[in-house]
């Protein structure tokens, strides 16, 4: 019988209540035993809701609680000091992305992980899409030959989040729509062709749309509406191109403003098939049959819900059953490319990635 494990939640915005609803999906696993968030309010409702004994509005004083395990959900510029806390706690962890604000974050709480003898798992969920773990398999069964070039696209056409709030202010958030959403398509795509070593990126970031606030035209804004009184001083739209070493390439465009249709996917190039995930159709091999040129349309189950997908293997890592679902090694070279991706940007030259 598997142990149910007690569950901490910090930070119960948008992205904490889809964790708690994760948690509550595999009730013989886990039990929510812990809430905490500044906005004492959004506690006490989300509490009632899952019937959580225990409320918090300081991070520091859930973490002196019976929790096994915690979830850090709270801005960007939070992570490393919750993460780094709850693991001298001795609770495990599962850090939303981005992992950190920067790569030098992110070696601080690997140290503190490896120190602390406990589980950290990196909320890298678009990887659990069935999608991209057939293609990681079929990666390792050597179906596509060899993995030597990679395209990542998301392209939103006008997707600012939260003008003028934490997303846009970098002291904040980091940066932009590379750290916001792009770490979820590097990390997958990473994760897909196995290469982890990217080697020297030559990038160029902008910002046309953000800037001019009142200018922006847009059909929604999630975590809006916009505060003109507020900061935008990231990009919103980023191109480049990334090396690892002589065996492989990357190609990249991730925007939250350009003058483009929408379009999301991530393509991987192999010497004998290709493949192009998370683009909303049906997954099918790009390759040849019997000395034809031909497409393979492949059937498999999707997956009804990746935060849940997540959780679960949360768990099963906090049992010790299986590795995190998503390492903090992998986390933390996920931060060295963007942080690269940045410099180039600045530098308007290619950088090396020690």
């Amino acid at each position: 019988m598997n142990q149910k494990l007690k569950i901490g939640i910090i930070g119960t915005g948008t992205i904490g209540r889809v964790h708690a609803d994760a948690y509550a999906a595999n009730p013989a696993e886990a039990q929510i035993e812990a809430l905490c968030d500044v906005r004492a309010e959004a506690v006490a409702a989300e509490a009632e809701k899952y019937k959580v004994p225990q409320q918090f509005t300081d991070y520091r004083q859930l973490l002196k609680s019976d929790v096994d395990a915690v979830s850090v959900c709270v801005g960007n510029a939070l992570h490393r000091d919750v993460a780094v806390a709850a693991l001298k706690a001795g609770k495990h962890v599962l850090l939303e992305k981005p992992m950190a604000m920067n790569s030098k974050e992110a070696a601080e709480i690997v140290a503190a992980m490896k120190k602390s003898g406990k589980v950290l798992q990196i909320g890298m969920v678009t990887r659990q899409h069935a999608e991209v773990q057939l293609a990681r398999k079929m990666v390792e069964e050597g179906v596509l030959g060899d993995v030597y070039h990679i395209r990542v696209v998301l392209l939103r056409r006008r997707g600012i989040p939260g003008m003028g709030g934490w997303f846009t202010t970098k002291s904040m958030s980091g940066g932009g729509p590379l750290i916001d959403v792009g770490v979820h398509y590097f990390d997958a795509a990473m994760f897909v062709a196995g290469l982890w070593n990217p080697t020297a990126v030559s990038s160029n970031t902008y910002a046309k749309f953000g800037p001019l606030m009142k200018k922006y035209r847009y059909v929604s804004m999630w975590a809006g509406p916009p505060n003109f009184k507020g900061v935008f001083d990231v990009e919103d739209y980023a191109t480049g191109y990334v090396r690892f070493g002589k065996a492989a390439s990357m190609s990249f465009e991730v925007s939250w403003a350009v003058n483009a249709e929408d379009e999301n996917y991530i393509e991987i190039l192999g010497s004998k098939a290709g493949v192009r995930l998370l683009d909303g159709k049906p997954l099918k091999l790009v390759t040849e049959y019997k000395e034809q040129v031909a497409d393979v349309m492949l059937q498999y189950q999707k997956t009804p819900n990746i935060f849940h997908v997540q959780a679960k293997k949360f768990l099963a890592a906090c049992r010790r059953e299986a590795p995190p679902a998503a390492t903090a090694e992998q986390g933390c070279t996920v931060m060295k490319l963007i942080d690269a991706i940045y410099e180039s940007g600045r530098k308007n030259s290619e950088v090396k990635i020690s």
